[in-house]
């Protein structure tokens, strides 16, 4: 009987050629039954290449959406101080209408835009509404120059409402010398009626001169542009 057994030399050589050698080890493996498990196996490899692809692709298209959404988020952060700087612009333009409108009635009531006339019959409506008077105008002979330094006729708003008399001067713009005008009407009217009247200014814009002048003798002021809102 002829004797097939292997070397230890020939084992050796099985054994490299198994581990160095594909198409021999697949060889051995289709002879011994392993070429099906073989196949099955290349085609799940296959299958894992593709999938594996397929997530590649996922894994890009979903950083491209990163990147929109950083880009957009970005883009709406930008939109938002734009906005925000629109409503600031807003703001500052009302701001300046208002002070443009302050600016334009100071202007007309320093200017005498605004007429005295007009100052006196709103204080006309007031007083009737409000409180039962009117303003009426008293007209002396200063012989005395009180008021103007030299002897004239004078003309003096007065308001009368029960016992209290007031001397009442209406401008579109008053300063100091205005002041100290009421007050010397004020003393001519006492001197010639025996009664001390209260003493007012109704004006559209007062300097500060006019109002500390006024503090001093005791002028009422009632006005809403003072010198700080005026021009200089």
């Amino acid at each position: 009987m002829e004797n097939t057994s292997l070397t230890m030399e020939e084992k050796q050589k099985i054994l490299n050629a198994i581990r160095e050698d594909p198409m021999f080890r697949h060889a051995l493996m289709g002879l011994l039954g392993f070429q099906e498990i073989l196949d099955r196996i290349t085609r799940i490899e296959e299958r894992q290449q593709r999938l594996e692809e397929r997530m590649i692709k996922l894994e890009e298209r979903q950083q491209r959406l990163e990147e929109r959404q950083q880009k957009l988020e970005e883009e709406l952060i930008e939109l938002r101080k734009s906005h925000n700087m629109l409503i600031e612009k807003m703001v500052s333009l009302e701001k300046r209408m208002v002070n443009l409108g302050k600016l334009v009635t100071t202007i007309a009531h320093r200017f005498g835009v605004i007429t005295e006339s007009s100052f006196r019959q709103a204080l006309n409506d007031i007083l009737s509404k409000y409180f039962g008077a009117t303003a009426s105008k008293w007209s002396v002979y200063d012989e005395e120059g009180i008021v103007f330094g030299y002897p004239s006729m004078v003309n003096i708003d007065v308001v009368v409402k029960d016992d209290v008399h007031i001397v009442v001067e209406v401008k579109s713009r008053v300063d100091g010398w205005d002041v100290l005008k009421v007050v010397r009407l004020a003393r001519l009217y006492e001197k010639k009626t025996g009664v001390k009247p209260r003493m007012a200014i109704v004006a559209g814009y007062a300097t500060k001169k006019a109002i500390e002048v006024a503090k001093k003798f005791g002028v009422d002021i009632y006005t809403y542009l003072e010198d700080e809102q005026a021009l200089s």
